[in-house]
């Protein structure tokens, strides 16, 4: 097992090309069965599905993540493809094999009134108060990515009609709805701040620094993470969890799935379906705290 080991490894590291972070997690997982192995006494050459899917149960018994038996079934898999492949073995064990199902993680969200106290936190006359309201409204009325709202520009907002152009992932564009407390926070940025901080070098960039420059998305993380500390909110506040937060909000408030998506800027309509999720949990919490017989 050793030898073909490093072999495997080699491969990896000359044929393929794989990073170092890589081949040392493979190396990971093949080692893990190698000790398994010695420990159950059984050869390479005596290894069948049925001992991969022991030592894969045994691996979750010990506690190891649904994403990471995914990964070590992976590693399996291509480990023994690669050893048949060279005949030495007779049939690839591992083809069999099937992958744990990841994990489907719900998204955080955040209560329609923590969001009020959060952009009610904030004094208007304060310095960069206009636009960190205009940033926070933007992020929950129109569900933003950071890197959109990063690259939003004056041209791109058109006030009168209440739509943003929006260019996302995959440099695909669509036209984002904005609500009327974000248009009024914009306008009201637009009027009485963004002037004082444009000098020569700034850009058409909506939202800019004291220094006439485009916020960078850590500088937005933390002016996020820096209001939602002085308004007093525990929970950890990031950029996402406002889009995440208008998208359960829309569907709460009876808003169909193929909107939301299209406003979200999802390609696969799977991607969206994870707010359904947050919206049973939701029923199923109310129903037992509710229902006499619940």
């Amino acid at each position: 097992m050793d030898r073909e080991l490093e072999s495997f490894i080699r491969y990896l590291a000359t044929e393929r090309g794989l990073s170092d972070a890589y081949q040392l997690s493979v190396r990971q997982s093949l080692d893990a069965l190698s000790n398994w192995l010695i420990q159950k006494k059984i050869t390479l050459s005596n290894v069948g599905t049925e001992e991969l899917a022991a030592f894969l149960h045994e691996r979750k018994k010990t506690g190891l993540s649904a994403a990471s038996l995914r990964i070590t079934t992976v590693h399996l898999k291509i480990f023994f493809r690669w050893l048949a492949l060279r005949e030495k073995l007779v049939m690839d064990p591992a083809e069999p094999l099937l992958a744990p199902r990841p994990e489907q993680t719900l998204p955080e969200t955040l209560h329609a009134q923590e969001i009020q106290k959060l952009v009610d936190s904030i004094e208007a006359s304060t310095p960069l108060g206009r636009r960190d309201i205009a940033i926070l409204e933007l992020f929950y009325s129109s569900g933003l990515r950071l890197s959109e709202l990063c690259n939003l520009r004056l041209e791109m907002l058109d006030e009168k009609e209440g739509f943003i152009r929006v260019t996302g992932k995959g440099n695909k564009t669509r036209v984002v709805r904005v609500g009327s407390k974000a248009l009024a926070a914009i306008a009201d940025y637009l009027a009485n701040e963004r002037p004082s901080l444009v000098n020569k070098k700034t850009s058409s960039h909506l939202f800019i620094s004291v220094r006439g420059t485009a916020l960078s998305p850590d500088r937005i993380r933390q002016i996020v993470k820096q209001r939602a500390k002085r308004a007093g909110i525990e929970q950890n506040i990031y950029p996402h969890l406002l889009r995440h937060s208008f998208a359960t909000h829309l569907l709460e408030g009876g808003a169909d799935l193929r909107v939301i998506q299209e406003l979200l800027g999802h390609s696969d309509i799977s991607t969206t379906q994870i707010y359904t999720h947050v919206d049973r949990q939701r029923l199923k919490s109310l129903h037992k705290k509710l229902h006499p017989r619940g």
